[in-house]
């Protein structure tokens, strides 16, 4: 919405920015005033400028860097306290006036934008201005576009609303209400009867609350709306103090007369201040930062760069308060705490008690959010992080807290594989991920050995199925140009005759073109065009052809790896390679994954051991199983291969 000079608008009661920006080489400075129902501060503090750039209740916050051209003010409404009535925003510029300045723009923007836009279009020659202010009205927040400037400059405009200033060489201030009207020639004062009567309710100067109240409280009609009967002229922006009148005018029936402001007693009344505000511009020495510790990403101790002598911890963004005296342990002094230990009966040092018991019960705690945030996230993150930074900074050797992940740790790498042989094929972010799992967790030993021989061959078995092909040399082969060999080793043919199966020993060949068997005594060539389908039955290689003839049954001594490459060849050249990134239609998605692990506690159904565990399709996909929760279980690899064999 663009506001015009006295209008006001409905604002989201939440947090604000007021931004002020102008056209010119001059810098303008902007403040906040947080007012009472009296029209005055409460106290000095209730000034926020570029000496206090921040409330104490965080209602106003100035930010002191913001982009040329601008100067910004944070209002957050929600925080400002119930005996807040206004908050008044204002500006002014050391060298000049706002005269000389152009484009003068007030912007209020919400978390979504900009909300309202005044345009100061020709401002006085004053040094100060009152760009507008923020008050209640009917429980909620608007804003008033006010335009008024004071030619006293900063001063004169904040003892306008009680502030005290600390200037022992200017004269108190004569107090009457003639004095205490601004100069500034918006400020001439205007007939509400006659200036409002016909603008629409948004374009109209919004009065005060205690006006509405003091013509509902006055029966005689002397303070009616000033379109029922014409009234006393009010000051544009007016006069605090008058405002002041009006609502003690409004408490109730009296001689208003010894309430007007041109009595000395009829000032409001306010809290003291507990000091004088200086509004002289205060220029602190910028003292250089202090350097950042090596390794400035890694939250640790290190020694304090003021004071050699003991250490402090850096955060990973900066230095903290948190220090620590360094000490020297003897040869019976603990390290964590320098505190002597006792010797051991058949000699040795023993533990610190003190230090056993509290790093027992830390890591305690800290098992079980090193678990959540392994099932989470896995070792990596924020998170994971922070929590190394914890250990650290109770300074607890990591080697312990290694020790005590130890199980968990097996538990998410055992995990970590189930999930990633799930659909049978092992991509190349899940073989990473588990390598970077085994660093990051310091594990080893025969059980981590035979879970990395387990990824490395289902890597390099789904790279087969990818078309990821070995080219393999055949010196005594002839073949076709541009053919090039792909597997070439022994091999049993087996053909179902009606005798029984006949076994011929021989070749076996898969180039790029074609698939070949050479026997001792026979020989058979099969072309890509012509397969279906390669699969793995009874440790045998299975070839599904066009015709029930053409296929193929062969025993090999790795019967994976063959019907691997034999699949890799077909996608070849059947140009059914997955893309990058694609997946296998096999592929199970990662929640059903993680409802059937939490469903089967992480253990096989049938045996309940926890190692070596896949997930098994409890009717095969290959009669119709589907890849969902209800037909998918966790067995453990010699239960799955024995219920394999049923089937």
């Amino acid at each position: 919405m663009k506001l015009s000079k006295g209008a006001n608008a409905a604002v989201p009661t939440s947090l604000l920015a007021v931004v002020v920006s102008w056209r010119s080489g001059h810098a303008v400075d902007a403040h906040a005033l947080l007012l009472a129902e009296a029209g005055t501060v409460r106290t000095d503090r209730d000034l926020v400028f570029f000496n206090a750039p921040r409330h104490m209740s965080q209602a106003v916050t100035l930010d002191q860097e913001p982009a040329p051209g601008t100067a910004r003010l944070s209002v957050s409404l929600p925080r400002t306290e119930s005996d807040v009535a206004r908050i008044v925003v204002a500006g002014s510029i050391d060298d000049g006036t706002f005269g000389d300045i152009t484009d003068l723009t007030l912007t209020i923007e919400a978390a979504h934008g900009p909300i309202a836009r005044f345009e100061i279009t020709d401002p006085d020659a004053v040094s100060a201005i009152m760009f507008g202010e923020f008050y209640r009205r009917d429980g909620q927040w608007r804003f008033r576009a006010i335009g008024q400037g004071w030619d006293s400059g900063l001063p004169g405009l904040v003892t306008e609303f009680g502030v005290t200033i600390d200037d022992p060489a200017e004269p108190t201030p004569d107090r009457s209400r003639a004095d205490r009207i601004p100069t500034s020639p918006v400020q001439q004062r205007v007939s509400m009867g006659t200036a409002l009567a016909g603008l629409p309710d948004s374009q109209q100067f919004d009065t005060a609350p205690w006006d509405q109240d003091a013509a509902n409280a006055d029966p005689t009609g002397q303070h009616a709306r000033p379109d029922a009967a014409p009234t006393r002229p009010r000051t544009l922006g007016a006069n605090r103090a008058d405002q002041a009148w009006r609502h003690t005018a409004a408490t109730g029936p009296g001689d208003r007369a010894a309430h007007r402001p041109d009595s000395a007693d009829a000032r409001p009344a306010r809290p003291q201040p507990g000091m004088r505000v200086n509004l002289e511009r205060q220029r602190h020495e910028v003292e250089p930062p202090i350097p950042a510790p090596p390794n400035p990403e890694r939250a640790d101790w290190h020694s304090d760069p003021e004071n050699p002598a003991r250490m402090r911890w850096w955060d990973g963004v900066e230095w903290t308060s948190a220090t620590y005296e360094r000490r020297r342990p003897g040869p019976r002094g603990c390290e964590r705490c320098g505190n002597p230990r006792r010797r051991k009966l058949f000699g040795g040092l023993a533990p610190c008690q003190s230090c056993e018991h509290e790093i027992e019960e830390f890591l305690t705690h800290w098992h079980t959010q090193a678990w959540r945030a392994l099932t989470a996230a896995g070792p990596r993150g924020a998170e994971w992080d922070a929590l190394w930074a914890s250990l650290r900074y109770q300074r607890i050797d990591e080697g312990l807290g290694r020790a005590a992940l130890r199980d968990v740790a097996l538990t998410y790498v055992e995990r970590l594989v189930a999930f990633a042989f799930a659909d049978g094929e092992i991509e190349q972010t899940e073989f990473e991920a588990f390598e970077y799992a085994i660093e990051e967790l310091a594990l080893s030993g025969p059980l981590v050995e035979d879970l990395r021989r387990r990824m490395y061959r289902g890597r390099t078995l789904s790279r087969l199925r990818g078309g990821d092909l070995p080219v393999v040399r055949t010196p005594g082969l002839h073949l076709d140009p541009e053919e090039k060999v792909h597997v070439d080793l022994p091999a049993v043919h087996v053909r179902q005759l009606a005798r029984g199966p006949k076994l011929t020993d021989g070749r076996l060949i898969a180039s790029n073109k074609k698939l070949r068997f050479v026997g001792t005594d026979t020989g058979t060539e099969l072309p890509w065009n012509r397969v279906v389908s390669v699969h793995v039955e009874q440790r045998s290689v299975v070839v599904a052809a066009t015709s029930s003839r053409g296929g193929a049954i062969f025993d090999v001594d790795d019967p994976d790896y063959v019907a691997a490459a034999l699949e890799g060849a077909l996608r070849v050249a059947k140009r059914l390679v997955l893309t990058p990134g694609q997946r296998d239609t096999r592929s199970i998605p990662q929640e059903v994954k993680a409802e059937v692990w939490q469903r089967d506690g992480g253990k096989c159904v049938e045996c309940g051991d926890g190692h070596y565990l896949e997930f098994d399709h409890i009717i095969p996909l290959s009669r119709g199983g589907a890849t969902s929760a209800t037909n998918l279980q966790i067995l453990c690899r010699s239960c799955n291969r024995a219920k394999g064999a049923r089937i």
